[in-house]
């Protein structure tokens, strides 16, 4: 039997992806943003069971958590999800005055919680503080030829040059430096790189991909450091590696 956290077909994953499940439809588009800018890619679902169904075909590294809301309250999904084995982090949201809110949630197996009305700095603070307990070993810097990225960091580097990168062109490059050699299509890249809420059309990537190429290129990197699959996709390509 599949474990709720197998990646799909074994395609290595860059940008980490949040589920927040939040009715407060404001809040949540709000939330999503702030943390969209902080390179999560984020999906909102605003009921209990909707957040149910999304988490089983889809694979999150974190979870954020309302506790009031309809169909299924936060509690009980909380509990849902670690009596079937999901052991993602999970933070809860709780209003200010319900402390018994606050130790339920950790009682059925929260990890953490935050205080509404949100801080922001504090809720980025507690889900880093949570991915990174999840990641046994720091995390590497990611090295293809002379390009090395940091995800620890989001620094770029080709050679001793940085390469400054929107928040899409950098969550790409790093897809690809994370599967190399493998071919990935331009609806995969769409299913990692952006939101359920706001897929792009194909042609999207295409553009973002032109713009990192540039941008590499600039560096000093080759104009196809980033190789064009026809018909397929895009890979790294092979001759920006040493030989051996």
């Amino acid at each position: 039997m599949r474990s709720p956290l197998t990646r799909p077909n074994s395609l290595t994953l860059g940008t980490m992806r949040i589920l927040l499940v939040e009715d407060d439809i404001r809040l949540a588009e709000t939330l999503a943003e702030a943390l969209t800018d902080q390179r999560y890619v984020v999906d909102i679902a605003t009921d209990g069971e909707a957040a149910w169904q999304q988490a089983k075909v889809l694979d999150y590294d974190l979870i954020v958590l309302d506790v009031m809301l309809p169909e299924l309250d936060g509690i009980s999904l909380c509990h849902r999800f670690r009596s079937h084995g999901y052991s993602l982090p999970i933070l809860m949201l709780t209003a200010c005055d319900t402390l018994n809110d606050e130790i339920n949630g950790l009682d059925v197996g929260a990890d953490d919680y935050v205080v509404k009305p949100v801080d922001l700095q504090k809720l980025f603070a507690r889900i880093r503080a949570l991915l990174r307990r999840r990641t046994v070993a720091s995390t590497p810097v990611l090295q293809w030829g002379d390009l090395q990225l940091n995800p620890s960091t989001y620094e770029v580097r080709y050679g001793q040059t940085p390469v400054h990168l929107t928040p899409k062109e950098y969550a790409l490059l790093e897809l690809l430096l994370r599967n190399g050699r493998r071919v990935l299509s331009r609806s995969v890249m769409i299913n990692q790189v952006w939101s359920l809420e706001s897929p792009p059309e194909e042609h999207t990537v295409k553009v973002h991909i032109r713009g990192l190429r540039q941008k590499l290129k600039a560096a000093g990197a080759a104009e196809q450091f980033i190789e064009t699959v026809h018909s397929l996709g895009y890979r790294l390509n092979q001759l920006n590696l040493p030989d051996d």
